[in-house]
């Protein structure tokens, strides 16, 4: 946190509260269509952490207030072009937006995007790392970056392909049209497209439900669909054995299976 924004100022910039074993984290900066700060990325990036290794802690939800989820970064207070050496710009990059990214892909529980609003750059990447995705109605997604004549950063390149595929991605990159959530939902990037006033409802119903599974098994799965485009067969089948072999040592794995041989519901306590 830099020296510039008190604790207090950043808290009312990032909501924050856990409700029913559920992070709800939501951005507050509506005047600025939530385009994210440092402070607000560094925030993110610690309550994402400490979700992970809180046990009470079973699901996350990340949303924002106003009319936009995240307009993207918030690119004023940086250091003007001409001040810049080699090197700046790309170590801005990789200890900025990539790790905000990665906080989310790595998170050990999954990740809810309500998306609100317009998501544009970042913040559209912000929603496409989370494992699951609602959509109001008149969210926008926008591939912002060929607009300002910039490279797609925060993970875009890497994230749409997996996810639609190269010919769609970039088609939304090299053009840069908003996407509607009707038109994400229909190729992918989205789960579900709801009316606004039924966002939080379906975000927290998912997230309660999510919260109420098998946590580690659920670590476990995230982990192993994150990994699969990136191996080949046979390292993606070792892992898959490896994963069941650690998840067989929790308690909610022989919850599940006793519940089955007992033909009763399971009670999962994320252990």
């Amino acid at each position: 946190m830099s020296a510039t924004t008190p604790r207090e100022s950043l808290d009312s910039l990032v909501l924050h509260a856990t409700d029913n074993q559920v992070s709800w984290i939501t951005l507050n900066r509506p005047e600025a269509m939530n385009a994210i700060t440092s402070d607000q990325r560094e925030r993110l990036i610690q309550l994402l952490a400490e979700a992970s290794t809180d046990p009470d802690v079973r699901a996350v939800v990340i949303t924002a207030t106003g009319r936009g989820f995240c307009a993207g970064a918030d690119l004023r207070g940086g250091p003007p072009s001409g001040d810049r050496v080699a090197g700046d710009v790309s170590r801005v990059i990789r200890l900025g937006a990539q790790r905000l990214i990665s906080a989310v892909l790595d998170c050990e529980k999954p990740v809810i995007a309500a998306v609100n609003g317009t998501a544009a750059g970042i913040g559209a990447h912000l929603a496409y790392a989370c494992d699951l995705v609602v959509a109001a109605e008149s969210a926008r997604f926008i591939e912002v970056f060929v607009r300002r004549g910039l490279v797609p950063d925060g993970g875009g390149a890497y994230l749409l392909p997996r996810l639609i595929g190269p010919q769609r991605a970039k088609e939304l990159m090299f053009f840069g049209d908003a996407l509607t959530a009707a038109d994400a939902e229909r190729l992918g990037l989205v789960n579900r497209v709801v009316p606004a006033e039924d966002l939080e409802k379906t975000a927290r119903t998912w997230a309660e439900r999510l919260a109420t599974g098998p946590t580690r098994a659920l670590a476990l799965t995230k982990q192993l669909v994150n990994a699969s485009l990136d191996t080949d067969r046979a390292t993606a089948f070792a892992t898959e054995a490896t994963a069941q072999e650690i998840n067989m040592t929790t308690t909610d794995a022989n919850e599940g299976v006793a519940a089955f041989v007992k033909r009763r519901g399971p009670e999962f306590r994320g252990r």
